[in-house]
């Protein structure tokens, strides 16, 4: 709005700051209302990190992921949007060869239901956009970081602040990840450029960090001292396997290659575009460590 644009957002809860249209989309129907006066559409609704893969949980990610994605583009098509911005994941691609990193070229099958429904959206979304003439450009984020973390390093950030986290041995894996800021650069920058139409671009910071570099830079970000001592990676690999044994201990194999495994991917399409990320995760840490102390 500060460019002169409005804003109308979909939300499932209200809004007072912004024009907003209280929808679920994992229950309700879109209204078409909704992009009425709609120049671009900014899609970045999706669900994600449920362990827990069985039918009724396969059909929330479907029913979400992919339907309520089509029918978003569809409706927009119908109202003449001029242009779709799909914020999707790296997990579209699939992660097939953990000894590099993986670029837009690299499209494997997904590993897992989020990126199977997050890739069959993509493709949707791809293929509607050319027979209506509507700009698509589809965006795959890493790892995002910000004042508010998400997800896992939500967990790690809270479990050192509170003591229980264990000190990470270095293993020299690879993981991608992007800050917020940076990430929203990019999304208005394949959303100007017309170079971006019918393109998919992966979005990172440039760096590739192994954990060890992620859980110090979470103990310098809220002021706590890096203990000189490591959790040896053999407890982390046996408490995996008792995991995966005894159900309710929350950590497993599953857990294991979250913290351990490789995800690195580049954006070197992006950069072709002129992005040019402002931060990686510690200068951001440096600048903005006492808000992300604050916020989580």
């Amino acid at each position: 709005e500060n460019n002169g644009y409005s804003l109308r957002i979909i939300s499932r809860k209200n809004n007072s700051d912004y024009d907003t249209v209280i929808c679920d989309l994992g229950n309700d129907r879109i209204p078409e209302s909704a992009l009425d006066s709609i120049d671009i559409v900014f899609h970045l609704a999706g669900y994600s990190h449920d362990l827990v893969s069985n039918p009724i949980k396969d059909r929330i990610y479907y029913d979400i992921n992919v339907k309520a994605t089509v029918d978003l583009i569809k409706i927009a098509a119908k109202k003449r949007v001029s242009k779709f911005i799909y914020i999707s994941s790296v997990k579209a691609g699939g992660m097939f060869d953990q000894s590099r990193c993986m670029t837009e070229n690299d499209q494997g099958a997904p590993n897992d239901i989020y990126g199977v429904t997050k890739r069959e959206a993509e493709i949707e979304i791809l293929r509607i956009g050319k027979s209506h003439n509507i700009h698509v450009s589809i965006i795959r984020p890493a790892l995002v970081y910000g004042v508010k973390m998400k997800g896992n390093l939500a967990i790690m950030l809270n479990g050192i602040k509170s003591g229980w986290f264990p000190p990470l041995p270095e293993t020299n894996n690879k993981r991608s990840m992007i800050c917020i800021n940076d990430l929203i650069d990019a999304i208005f920058l394949i959303a100007s450029d017309k170079r971006a139409n019918g393109r998919v671009y992966i979005a990172t910071d440039g760096y590739h960090y192994s954990s060890r570099d992620i859980y110090k830079a979470m103990c310098q970000a809220i002021g706590k001292n890096i203990p000189i001592w490591i959790t040896p990676i053999f407890i982390f690999s046996i408490l995996a396997w008792i995991g995966d044994i005894v159900k309710y201990i929350p950590f497993n194999s599953h857990r294991y290659k979250k913290i351990f495994g490789n995800e690195c991917y580049s954006s070197v399409e992006l950069h072709k575009l002129g992005f040019t990320p402002k931060y990686d995760l510690f200068s951001y840490l440096k600048k903005y460590g006492k808000s992300v102390a604050e916020n989580n």
